[in-house]
């Protein structure tokens, strides 16, 4: 539809926001795309982001205040008519850094943008006025309920599949976290720096950061607002943004001074570089990553970190497989899964799954785990990783592979990680962690081979 007026945080969260509704493309892509058409301001990019993200982690309750105020029933109304009523009142009830006259005079000002027809733009006005009048009468996120149920702010076949394997009060409380923003947590790159020294020369340019709970080199920001570009050390290499239960995962390597490790699934390097810094001297460390532009910010977090020596490939492991004559002692597969363990991070992820894509990623990883033991050395280990909360990616994969393999046995993860974190460790021996315990949600096993 054609626009006129400028350019403003709005508009662009109205247009990010709209376009997810339409598709189940991530945020962060569909957020670069329309940053590059809208041209904005790093700050005001910022707020748009901001504004795109709680509206997404509390799109229901949002929806739930809409529905009180308008005799149109919400789920008959246009995307854009509803994502400009979501946005308006995410500033006005749970945005505090916004001005109300600003929250109402602005977001009208994006809708109207879209050449929207007059009784239209005076229904969201109406709406959004009559919110900001009443908002000290209305009940509160925490407050809010439907048919007597609390509003989670998650899809309700989500909810219900947490609560049969978690519980009632667990998948409440990982419904709250992920509905609050997550602080920062970075993993201090030890090959050129401790711990210590990049603590103290955070916190003399103004950054007040914490120990990991369970990672030796992870620190956390209680509160950090601003580009991580700006931190103290970002361009000399020494940190990568990483939650602590990524930093864990590429610890259940038991490393071999020669020995010869994989990255099947790199990314953009989060564990890859890790692995390299744990990485004994005469060690070697190859890294796999299919996707172009993933393949590129792998190379470029490779020179920020000044870490060299990794080989690196442009392609996918099935083909890696076919053409590889080494044989590897370790294996790291980080396997592509629905993700719903880092919802706090990526709320889109929330409502972009369906449970019926959970068969398609079980293959998937299942296909993976296979390529992968074909280039394993005897003794070797595969390190088998997901940012997922669900069984059939978690235990239902371990337990099919294993069924297949027989040449292949579950290690005990508490054997490679620091005695505090055996709170983490399941009853099978994996490293499995939710939200609720602070950091991401995470499962990872480790998979031996047998002579």
């Amino acid at each position: 539809m054609p626009r006129s007026g400028p350019s403003t945080s709005r508009l662009l969260a109205l247009d990010v926001l709209c376009r997810l509704q339409e598709t189940r493309i991530p945020v962060p892509l569909i957020f670069n795309r329309f940053s590059e058409k809208h041209h904005l301001e790093p700050r005001d990019q910022q707020l748009a982001k901001a504004l795109v993200f709680g509206v997404l982690r509390h799109r229901q309750y949002l929806d739930f205040i809409v529905g009180r105020f308008s005799r149109h029933p919400v789920g008959k109304m246009k995307i854009r008519t509803l994502t400009a009523l979501r946005i308006g009142v995410y500033q006005l009830l749970l945005f505090d850094r916004i001005p109300q006259s600003a929250a109402v005079n602005e977001t009208i000002t994006a809708f109207k943008a879209g050449r929207q027809p007059a009784w239209l733009v005076r229904f969201v006005n109406g709406v959004l006025r009559n919110v900001a009048r009443e908002k000290t009468t209305l009940p509160t996120v925490d407050e809010a309920t439907v048919d007597g149920k609390p509003i989670l702010n998650h899809p309700d076949w989500l909810v219900q599949r947490w609560q049969q394997y978690f519980g009632p009060e667990k998948t409440k409380n990982i419904c709250r976290i992920n509905n609050e923003p997550p602080e920062l947590t970075i993993r201090v790159n030890s090959v050129h720096i401790s711990r210590e020294q990049l603590s103290a020369l955070l916190e003399k340019s103004g950054y007040k950061t914490v120990p990991g709970k369970f990672s030796d080199t992870a620190l956390s920001f209680p509160q950090f607002h601003g580009s991580i570009k700006e931190l103290p050390g970002y361009e000399e290499g020494y940190f990568v943004v990483q939650d602590e239960a990524a930093q864990l995962a590429s610890c259940l390597f038991d490393m071999r001074k020669d020995g010869v490790y994989l990255d099947g699934c790199a990314g953009v390097g989060g564990k890859t570089t890790h692995l390299a810094a744990l990485l004994p001297e005469m060690g070697q460390l190859t890294a796999i990553e299919p996707e172009k532009s993933r393949y590129a910010l792998l190379a470029e977090n490779l020179k920020r970190l000044k870490i060299t020596g990794v080989l690196t490939e442009n392609m996918n492991l099935a083909k890696f497989a076919a053409k590889s004559k080494q044989l590897y002692d370790g294996i790291l597969l980080d396997v592509p899964c629905s993700g719903t363990g880092v919802i706090r991070r990526r709320p889109d992820i929330r409502w972009n799954r369906l449970a019926d894509d959970l068969p398609t990623y079980q293959q998937q990883q299942l296909q993976l785990l296979d390529f992968a033991s074909s280039l394993l050395k005897e003794d070797g280990t595969i390190v088998y990783a997901t940012c997922s909360l669900e069984p059939e990616e978690n235990e239902q994969v371990i337990s099919a592979f294993l069924a297949a393999h027989p040449h292949f046995f579950l290690a005990d993860a508490g054997a490679y990680l620091p005695p505090e974190v055996s709170c983490l460790i399941d009853a099978q021996g994996c490293f499995h962690c939710t939200p609720d315990a602070g950091l991401d949600g995470f499962f990872a096993a480790g998979l031996c081979r047998t002579r």
